[in-house]
């Protein structure tokens, strides 16, 4: 990146006291000029291929509701995908979503090096320090990692509203948030849907499990997150939600 270009993580509310730790992996959408757009015209870097559509929206109002530290990516997905591990086949994609991305097709090892060392790094640095220094400090700490997934896929219309994710590690914290949307007449809430926490995903496993820090990856529904009506709808609904597991979470 150039050096006028912004950073790849952006801390929001540093040092705030709420015991949760709000991450966004895919919350922005930027480019380096280096890499000229991918080769993707405008339509196709602002879908969900790109970034985690209404994200960084949700996470700076949760941020302010919750006095919390939200921890997010400036760059897209496209560039290097910081919920995965660097390598893996799917942390540059050459296609998404039947979406050919031109700059990622052929791209060589040490391509993908520097990506990895300009943008993934220096994410997964700032969680882990200010992890460490929170944990130093005596604060409890609940990682909360936000999404969000595209209301239909391969021609699937995807019911759910919210989805938990959860796998190893401490689970807790995750099924007492599932067991609060459960209760909603209203919500379709999917356990470990649309997508389940496995060996694919990397933030949450490499930051949670070894040091057994309570977390919740939680996923909203695009179209839920499109206006600021919407915004500050699940805003309130996720408060209440992470309100309602602190307290039941250590009696699981």
């Amino acid at each position: 990146m150039a050096v006028d270009e912004p950073p790849p993580v952006n801390v929001l509310n540093p040092r705030a006291p709420s015991p949760f730790l709000l991450l966004g992996d895919h919350a922005g959408n930027r480019i380096p000029r280096l890499l000229a757009d991918l080769g993707l015209d405008e339509k196709e870097r602002t879908r969900h291929i790109a970034v985690d559509i209404g994200i960084g929206a949700l996470g700076t109002a949760l941020s302010s509701r919750l006095d919390a530290t939200f921890i997010h990516q400036t760059y897209s997905r496209l560039v290097i995908d910081c919920n995965r591990r660097p390598g893996a086949p799917d942390s540059i994609p050459a296609v998404s979503d039947g979406t050919a991305v031109p700059a990622n097709s052929g791209l060589d090892q040490a391509g993908a090096a520097a990506r990895a060392a300009a943008i993934h790094a220096p994410y997964q640095a700032a969680i882990g320090s200010d992890i460490e220094r929170r944990l130093a400090a005596g604060q409890q700490t609940i990682l909360i990692a936000l999404h969000s997934f595209t209301p239909s896929m391969r021609g699937f219309d995807r019911p759910w509203q919210v989805g938990i994710l959860h796998d190893a590690g401490d689970s807790r914290f995750a099924r007492a948030m599932l067991a609060f949307f459960d209760r909603d007449a209203e919500l379709t809430a999917g356990d470990n849907e649309p997508y389940s926490m496995d060996t694919i995903d990397y933030t949450i496993p490499f930051h949670a499990y070894e040091r057994r820090l309570p977390y919740a990856e939680i996923e909203v529904r695009q179209d839920l997150l499109a206006d600021a009506d919407g915004v500050a709808a699940w805003c309130d609904r996720i408060e209440q939600a992470l309100r309602y597991a602190l307290v039941e979470y250590p009696t699981l």
